[in-house]
């Protein structure tokens, strides 16, 4: 019995060295960066195209050839 308790220490020992500590926090301002956008988004009114907006949109029954 005594052996029985012995394996078990030596497992939670094992486990303990493994999985014993959470890696550090990291604080939120550490996983955000901030980057200046162009101005309006590098889009303008001037740019649509309309002979090519069929390209881009997404309609069922154009997939289906409907």
């Amino acid at each position: 019995m005594n052996e029985g308790l012995t394996t078990e220490a030596a497992e939670a020992a094992v486990r303990h060295a493994r999985f014993g500590s959470l890696p550090e926090r990291i604080r939120f301002d550490d996983m955000t960066t901030e980057v200046e956008a162009a101005p309006a988004g590098g889009v303008s009114a001037s740019s649509c195209d309309p002979e090519g907006s069929w390209k881009f949109s997404s309609c069922l029954a154009l997939d289906l050839g409907l």
